[in-house]
């Protein structure tokens, strides 16, 4: 019963977010958690191309201790450019608060902290929020994210829990069908999966385990410090460290005790001002 709800929730929200996306004029810049240099924070805000009267949103739904993660980042970001940044917490407040979502639409840059995916998701699901972030996205504003801001730019969130084995390991160590656990994300990316802390957290199996549970899908696996900036099908590395593309897993299958095969895979990785091919 909680797989039909899935697949007909995801189905629900891939109408929606393919109309929308399609028509996309904005960016994302997705950073894959870590330390985030002044020169990589620059690059977002140039990314943004924010002009006199623009200002930022953060939503910091994500983290448990959204007050100071608003308070890090902006005290970072007012280093590099003056204008006005709004801390907007619809965990705490009102998500059909219209004045709050209206001027959420009109952000040129929406930035979504770090945590916990899931708490993120579950603030903004259903919501006039989730409706905002895609409306500002269309438009032309850049939406940004780091960590679990990061999972919940693609349709296809990794929740980071495991099917068939109860005990959390965050890189996974086994390879299994069947085993990786999928949430409904915001759906700004419909066809492409990420994953983030990449390298540092060697989460390989992880992002093989999404591949074969999708393997029409592209996964991108983003390290810390770096960012890939989506525009289009296109997407740029920037950062200190590096970036791996997964596709195309050639005869995929499984085994008779549930342990995946597959031939051969696209694989790259790639480093800051690298342009790799996604799926929006």
């Amino acid at each position: 019963m909680k797989k039909i709800f899935l697949s007909l929730l995801f189905a629900s929200f891939a109408l929606l977010a393919n109309a929308q996306n399609n028509a996309a004029k904005g960016n994302l810049f997705i950073i894959g958690g870590g330390n985030r240099s002044d020169a990589l924070m620059t690059e977002m805000l140039n990314t943004a191309a924010l002009k006199a009267n623009d200002y930022i949103v953060v939503l910091p739904m994500a983290s448990e201790i959204p007050d100071a993660g608003f308070n890090t980042l902006a005290t970072q970001l007012r280093k590099l450019d003056q204008r006005l940044i709004r801390n907007f917490n619809f965990s705490k407040h009102d998500v059909n608060d219209k004045k709050w979502v209206d001027s959420l639409a009109r952000a040129k840059l929406i930035y979504i902290l770090g945590g916990d995916q899931n708490r993120f998701m579950k603030s903004v699901l259903n919501t006039p929020v989730y409706t905002a972030i895609h409306k500002a996205y269309q438009s032309g504003a850049t939406i940004a994210g780091t960590s679990a801001g990061a999972a919940v730019m693609s349709k296809y969130m990794i929740t980071g829990q495991q099917l068939l084995d109860t005990v959390y390991k965050e890189t996974f160590n086994k390879l299994w069908g069947k085993n990786i656990e999928f949430s409904p994300g915001m759906g700004l990316l419909e066809n492409t999966i990420i994953d983030q802390h990449f390298l540092k957290r060697n989460r390989y199996n992880r992002l093989i385990s999404a591949l074969a549970a999708h393997p029409d899908l592209i996964c991108v696996g983003i390290d810390e410090s770096t960012a890939i900036i989506v525009h289009g099908n296109k997407a740029t590395v920037a950062g200190e460290s590096q970036v791996i593309r997964l596709a195309n897993p050639k005869e995929l299958k499984k085994t008779d005790k549930g342990l995946l095969k597959f031939k051969q895979v696209d694989f790259g990785i790639f480093t800051a001002g690298d342009v790799i091919d996604i799926k929006p």
